[in-house]
């Protein structure tokens, strides 16, 4: 069974999640030690969407991610190319694009999302940019899709900041964190990838500067559990 490579070819990434959809949640649980459930609760926060928004979760994956969302008053739809994924969440939560009920869930790529221009009071994407096959495209189309003055929260595993920490942490993650998903019944080939993709994703300067030259405005970040994840925030021009 052959998995990802770096250069990410959409039809092998999606391909790679639909054989890793059933267990993932449990494994990134695991494997991040609980700290997920406290990343997503940093990324609800951030996109801070009210009563009447509208927030887009981009490479939602089951949808996990999107609940933080709803829990706040928004309306939230949970989109990603996995169709094994995006089954997995419908199956969890017993939502769908057509009746409304629930959290919708859309399949779409990132690199042509299928909504119309300014659509969204928030997008936000949670450990998936690195996965997209270009991601400066990416980032110009989740501008297309957000209203002038909207925002969008990014959430990428980044560049850890304490350096003895870091040396344990690679470790770990190359070594490791592919031995942990198998134990736990998941594809240890697609841990292995990602645990490559991880460390060839840019630091958090170069991404920032990424996310201002793709058109977003008031780009920041911030540095979460050592900087083993990033959160990035920028708006759209009004």
């Amino acid at each position: 069974m052959t998995r990802a490579q770096l250069d990410k070819q959409p039809d092998e990434v999606a391909a790679m999640f639909d054989r890793t959809a059933r267990r993932y949640d449990l494994v990134n649980d695991v494997v991040s030690l609980g700290q997920v459930r406290l990343w997503r609760k940093a990324v609800a926060a951030a996109v801070d969407a009210g009563p009447g928004e509208i927030v887009l979760d981009l490479g939602a994956g089951t949808g996990s991610s999107t609940d933080a969302f709803t829990s706040l008053g928004a309306r939230a739809i949970a989109s990603d190319f996995s169709l094994g994924m995006l089954r997995t969440g419908v199956r969890r939560h017993g939502g769908n694009a057509l009746t409304g009920q629930g959290v919708p869930f859309v399949a779409g790529d990132a690199l042509r999302l299928p909504f119309a221009d300014d659509s969204f009071d928030a997008v936000t994407i949670s450990v998936a940019l690195r996965n997209v096959h270009d991601t400066t495209l990416a980032l110009k189309e989740m501008l297309r899709v957000t209203r002038p003055g909207g925002r969008l929260v990014i959430l990428e595993f980044s560049h850890v900041t304490f350096a003895p920490f870091d040396l344990v942490y690679r470790e770990y993650l190359m070594k490791l964190l592919p031995k942990v998903a198998k134990v736990f019944g998941s594809n240890d080939d697609s841990y292995e990838y990602l645990a490559e993709s991880i460390r060839d994703w840019p630091d958090q300067p170069t991404l920032a500067r990424m996310i201002q030259d793709a058109g977003w405005e008031r780009v920041a970040w911030r540095d979460l559990t050592m900087g083993i994840v990033a959160m990035h925030r920028g708006f759209k021009p009004a």
